[in-house]
């Protein structure tokens, strides 16, 4: 009797131990340092529509579409990369580019309005119910896109979650680690970070 509790308790220890062993801890990662676009200006991306008024220049305001090759185009200026601009941004941009072509008066306005914020897609694949592209009017959060995307099958490593960000005008990109215990118990919400437009999530 005595040598069967031995055995019990030796066995429940080993699989304690293990089961510690198998947490995963919080990785190393500077979740506070990735942006929050819900608190800054908007950043132009492919499909945006944008409409740039030049004060007292008919000829030179108009409407444009962002192309996939990130490129609008203006009169007089031709081509020019607005992918990864905020409105302010484009407009400097304008206004100098201008300046080679006409006098532009101290009182000369230009103003760059998005009249659609169609830019804003990401993906969700891997081991979730409806894995594909998200594209919305509103940002959300790494929990909400899963839940946008059926939550997880019955096979997912739920901990071993990545996302794949990439830089709209380098084009480099970095994994992000996630491990979504974390995102479910509340312990650390820094992890919960904002999707960005062009974000991978992946559910291995």
């Amino acid at each position: 009797m005595v040598v069967r509790r031995s055995l019990t308790a030796i066995v429940i220890g080993l699989l304690v131990a293990a089961m510690i062993g198998c947490t995963p801890g919080v990785p190393k990662y500077p979740y506070a340092s990735e942006p929050d676009p819900r608190s800054t200006e908007w950043v132009l991306g492919i499909g945006d529509q944008i409409a740039i008024n030049v004060w007292e220049n008919p000829a030179l305001t108009t409407d444009a579409t962002i192309r996939p090759d990130g490129n609008i185009t203006m009169p007089l200026i031709g081509d020019l990369r607005a992918v990864g601009e905020t409105p302010t941004a484009l407009k400097a941009m304008i206004k100098a580019k201008l300046a080679d072509f006409i006098k532009l008066g101290s009182g000369s306005e230009i103003t760059v309005a998005v009249r659609g914020a169609n830019s804003y897609r990401f993906t969700v694949t891997g081991e979730v119910t409806r894995p594909g592209i998200i594209q919305l009017g509103y940002f959300v959060t790494v929990v909400e896109a899963i839940a946008m995307a059926g939550g997880f099958t019955r096979f997912a490593a739920k901990d071993e979650i990545v996302l794949i960000r990439r830089d709209p005008k380098t084009g480099a990109s970095r994994s992000i680690p996630l491990v979504y215990r974390f995102l479910a118990d509340g312990s650390h919400p820094e992890m919960n970070i904002v999707m960005l437009a062009g974000d991978s999530l992946f559910v291995p």
